[in-house]
């Protein structure tokens, strides 16, 4: 089964906690704090690998969870840190975060790798927080969470050539007596329901990628048809051929098929139209195909686009087709799936801190702490220690939150809620 779009979830790994320990050595009077630092999380990373072809194998594992750092040890010895998750993916894989909609990484080479999810640093041991006024702290960090998040992977084809049109036009058939691929062919449309990528070598050496896409019909940028859920793959290939049945057996104008399909790729993403595009008139063995072909040029407004009269059946005018195509191949670039932003001057502008905390009611009447600063303090917290309450709840007065709760018009002994713990507001 092909599968090129799927949601799933990531999470870094914690961060080790700190640890509280002090030094236990004979003839050392009054040991200092010896407890070690955590481990750092391991971090999500995904990986390409070229040997994968779709996302079939994230229909069944959609959770990756990566592993959390050591825990700190005694005699000032750090906890290890953990190794990085590695997850697969086929080569064209964009991943997207599915709360901002913003690209976090386009994967295409062999081996190139992007952290979708960091790992939390690890927790400070009690070491780290001797001073002078307090030499023997008994304070230590828990690890810091890790990032969660989730990210939508879709996979668009690596292709130089991308076959476009509507619905038996010979879409297949040419993809088949080019390359070795194996494409199903029958006399209905849709016959293909998923892309067909085949290696095409021409008579002079050259060779390409060429990807028969599933018929588009007009709306297919709306959802309509199945050519929609894989105009996404066009959006890699540096050629677009276009074809056309001149025969017009079924009906249809050859010219309003031309147009058609180009306003669905105008409306599904604007830059395919930079893209150069070759029109191959096809099934020109058929009645009428000649008389239809001269009534196309004449409609074509831009005379410089090519266009190849072939017939896939009878292997008619392709070696001057696949000619072309390697040329086109040859002298277009790269159209970049992000667009690098280059920024020719910085401005400064004042922008308002957001607050680490917001405040609510339940309706129990207790105040409820939110927020990711705040909660991020608070998993950090290890509350089995008088003196980590402590900090934190000096953490909490510099944040401003104890004020904010008197302006909300918290008393002494009302409820307040952080996640699921509850604590009394002490004036």
């Amino acid at each position: 089964m092909f599968v090129d779009k799927v949601t799933v979830y990531v999470k870094g790994g914690d961060g080790g906690n700190g640890m509280v320990a002090f030094r236990r050595e004979k003839y050392v009077p009054n040991g200092g704090p010896a407890g070690g630092d955590g481990g750092n999380g391991a971090d999500v990373v995904f990986e390409v690998d070229e040997g994968l072809r779709t996302l079939m194998d994230f229909r069944y594992q959609r959770h990756f969870k990566a592993d959390r750092g050591e825990h700190g040890r005694p005699k000032s010895q750090h906890g290890k840190n953990s190794e990085p998750f590695i997850v697969k993916v086929p080569p064209g894989t964009t991943v997207i975060d599915e709360e901002t909609k913003t690209t976090v990484a386009d994967l295409v080479h062999h081996g190139q790798r992007a952290v979708i999810a960091k790992g939390g640093r690890g927790g400070r041991g009690n070491n780290r927080f001797a001073t002078p006024t307090n030499p023997a702290p008994e304070i230590a960090e828990n690890g810091e969470p890790g990032q969660e998040r989730n990210v939508t992977l879709e996979l668009k084809l690596l292709a130089d050539v991308g076959l476009v049109g509507f619905p038996s036009v010979g879409k297949s058939t040419l993809l088949s007596v080019v390359s070795s691929a194996k494409p199903k062919i029958a006399e209905y449309h849709f016959t293909t329901i998923k892309p067909n990528l085949g290696v095409v070598d021409v008579e002079d050496g050259r060779s390409f990628v060429m990807a028969d896409l599933p018929g588009l019909i007009e709306g297919a940028h709306q959802g309509v048809g199945l050519g929609h859920q894989f105009l996404r793959h066009i959006e890699r290939t540096k050629v677009i051929v276009h074809v056309i049945d001149m025969s017009g057996i079924e009906g249809r104008d050859p010219y309003e098929d031309y147009t058609k399909i180009n306003e669905e790729l105008k409306e599904y993403n604007l830059r395919l139209t930079e893209r150069p595009q070759i029109i191959v008139a096809n099934k020109m063995d058929m009645p009428d195909a000649e008389e239809n072909l001269a009534a196309f040029k004449e409609k074509v407004a831009d005379k410089e686009t090519l266009v190849f009269p072939i017939s896939a059946i009878t292997k008619q005018g392709l070696r001057e087709l696949l000619l072309a195509i390697t040329d086109k191949v040859d002298t277009t670039p790269e159209f970049p799936l992000i667009e690098e932003e280059v920024e020719s001057r910085v401005i400064y502008r004042h922008e308002k801190k957001e607050m680490p905390f917001k405040i609510t009611r339940d309706d129990d009447g207790a105040y409820v702490l939110s927020g990711d600063e705040l909660e991020k303090l608070f998993k950090m917290t290890d509350f089995s220690r008088d003196e980590s309450v402590k900090r934190f709840a000096r953490q909490m007065r510099g944040m401003g939150v104890d004020e904010a709760l008197r302006e909300r018009g918290a008393k002494d002994g009302d409820l307040v809620r952080i996640m699921k713990f509850e604590f009394e507001f002490i004036e």
